[in-house]
């Protein structure tokens, strides 16, 4: 019951700067000692909930730069798709969202104001958005919270259109990360042991419209990082433990 909540906050703070937080849906699931097989499903499907609408607000906005965006998800959605139907062991699973969630603390903890501007090869941006989906696939988080602090690094667009990609870019490859999840775990039937999860999606649901409309206004933004990357930190190292 103490993850319903939870789950409604981090998907209304995730949701007003256009993510999924799936990177901490999946890290308060493996606190929880949930089946780590369960984990990637729910944080998965949390994350198409809460981006789906922001998604569809920002395709009305006009901000998304199909040209640009594209050849980064069509990488990105294969990989995510692989990751997701491939068999692994209780411990790689841990040892990958433990890599994950330690990535994500780090970027959490960034200044993002304070990077200077990094030239990239357009090829290597293909192949990080190629590894970030497969990691998506592995462990439940979408690889917005990676992608984007990236590409602000380059300076590929200016914020609001890189939190446009952000949100169509965890839909994606929560959609393919999940498919490839139900085909290693036999199909639809793979959810059925999610189902008894179910208040946790009615959580991220409430959160997520009330984040994407309203943002959050009453915490720093910073502070809220910090919070964040404590959390998702101290889970990552005992992930590592674990695994």
């Amino acid at each position: 019951m103490w993850l319903i909540p939870l789950f409604a906050l981090v998907a209304l703070i995730y949701a007003s700067v256009g993510f999924g937080g799936g990177s901490t849906y999946s890290a308060l699931l493996a606190w929880s000692g949930l089946d780590y097989r369960l984990i990637p499903l729910i944080a998965l499907l949390c994350n198409i909930i809460v981006v789906t609408g922001g998604a569809v607000r920002y395709f009305r906005a006009g901000l998304y730069d199909w040209p640009r965006m594209l050849p980064l998800v069509f990488v990105s959605a294969p990989m995510a798709f692989l990751g997701g139907s491939t068999p692994i062991t209780a411990s790689t699973f841990y040892v990958l969202l433990g890599s994950g969630l330690l990535l994500s603390s780090i970027v959490l903890l960034a200044p993002h104001d304070k990077l200077p501007q990094v030239k990239l090869p357009n090829p290597v941006l293909l192949i990080l958005s190629g590894l970030v989906g497969l990691l998506a696939g592995f462990s439940g988080i979408g690889g917005g919270i990676f992608m984007a602090p990236v590409l602000h690094l380059v300076q590929w667009a200016d914020a609001r259109r890189i939190a446009a990609f952000a949100s169509f870019y965890i839909l994606i490859n929560s959609v393919t990360g999940i498919i490839g999840q139900m085909i290693k775990n036999g199909g639809v039937s793979a959810f059925e042991p999610v189902f008894p999860h179910w208040p946790l999606l009615v959580a991220v649901l409430i959160g997520g419209q009330i984040g994407s409309r309203i943002g959050l206004k009453l915490l720093s933004p910073m502070l809220i990082r910090r919070l964040t990357a404590v959390l998702v930190g101290y889970v990552a190292v005992t992930l590592f433990l674990k695994g």
